[in-house]
């Protein structure tokens, strides 16, 4: 309870120094940031000395469960949201109000502005996707159990694969497992690419059975309830070629470098620079076509994202995903992906599945 009271304190801070009396938040993910409320369809009106949860009927049990005491505007059935948002202005009645730019409507704006003529509307650009860049304490222990549940639902697909096995078969035994170790669900849907589709960064799972090539490339996470994780392994389900070994070793070798030069104060471009670098000199440069990583949270895709032209300095608490890959159309493509915690010191590993190339080796 303690941490959402402490996120909307900082996020005060922030709608004072974008000049403004009160937020409307709009995002249904930032609401359950800063409230601890998973329901969607509800926005938080958030002003300089209180907050008001704007729902309806459907949530009013799970409210008590999750969050009591949350001041609640509930629009019955039949009443626009545009409605109840109106009457909840009409008692603060701010002088200048934010609203979510990346999240609200321009017809929405046009809708308030012409409701509250007196009232200066301006649209934020992500004030608590700020806050959420830094995890809390509560926030890195939900990742680590999403983590801890990745690896135990993988360790026993892992050890019931057989080459008749299917990329579909074992994307669903990859969430069934996930979901028997308490996991809500996957971060996404389970990415199971066999030989030369595994050159599909975003391949779909298909009926291509894993025995018709000599490796298959996987890439799953886990929701552990509200915080996610996300990893890549690649299984060598026949010989290791000399190619793969070729090019195994260099992502797995632009990979731990690039995880080695993580620490505050670095920039999310420099460490994206360090895999980048080690890749294009082992003459795969234009096979690497995408960002080093992204950040994980409530979102499987958050900022800050580790990338070429991106400047926000890393800082303790935030949480990457390192994932360099090299993709050879008809061939195939080997990528190895990590979650990793920016420290006061460096850095940590979050994920710990075995990932040498003899550890991928599936055992006949």
């Amino acid at each position: 309870m303690s941490s959402f009271v402490g996120r909307r304190k900082k996020l005060r801070d922030l709608i004072r120094e974008a000049n403004a009396d009160a937020l409307l938040v709009t995002n249904f993910t930032n609401v359950t940031y800063l409230t601890g409320f998973t329901g969607d369809d509800s926005y938080l009106l958030v002003t300089l000395d209180g907050e008001t949860l704007i729902t309806d009927p459907r949530y009013t049990t799970q409210l008590e469960e999750e969050y009591p005491g949350l001041a609640l505007e509930i629009r019955e059935p039949g009443v626009k949201m545009l409605t109840a948002v109106v009457k909840v202005l009409t008692a603060v009645r701010p002088a200048r109000l934010g609203l979510e730019g990346n999240s609200a409507t321009i017809a929405f704006e046009r809708a308030l502005a012409k409701e509250f003529p007196k009232t200066e509307i301006v649209a934020t650009d992500g004030l608590v996707e700020r806050l959420r860049l830094v995890k809390d304490k509560t926030e890195v222990d939900a990742t680590r159990v999403a983590c801890t549940q990745a690896k135990r639902a993988y360790d026993v697909v892992r050890a019931s694969l057989t080459g008749s096995m299917t990329e579909l078969e074992v994307a669903a035994e990859l969430e069934y497992r996930a979901r028997r170790f308490g996991a809500t669900s996957l971060s996404f849907p389970a990415i199971v690419a066999t030989g030369p589709r595994s050159a599909l960064p975003h391949a779909r799972p298909t009926n291509r059975k894993l025995g018709e090539s000599d490796f298959t490339l996987i890439d799953w996470g886990v929701n552990s309830g509200l915080y996610m994780s996300d990893l890549t392994r690649i299984i060598v389900t026949g010989r290791i070629s000399p190619k793969l070994r070729k090019i195994y070793e260099i992502v797995l070798k632009a990979q731990l470098a690039a995880i080695d030069a993580i620490r505050p104060g670095r920039t999310c471009e420099q460490v994206d620079s360090v895999a980048r670098r080690i890749i294009t000199k082992a003459g795969y440069g234009k096979a690497f076509g995408h960002g080093l990583g992204h950040g994980t949270g409530l979102e499987i895709h958050e900022a800050p994202r580790l990338a070429v032209g991106q400047e926000t300095k890393l800082q303790p608490g935030m949480i990457v995903t390192v994932e360099p890959g090299i993709y050879v159309p008809g061939w195939g493509g080997v990528r190895i992906e990590d979650d990793v915690l920016v420290t006061r010191t460096g850095h940590e590993v979050l994920t710990d599945v075995p990932k040498q190339l003899e550890d991928c080796v599936l055992a006949s």
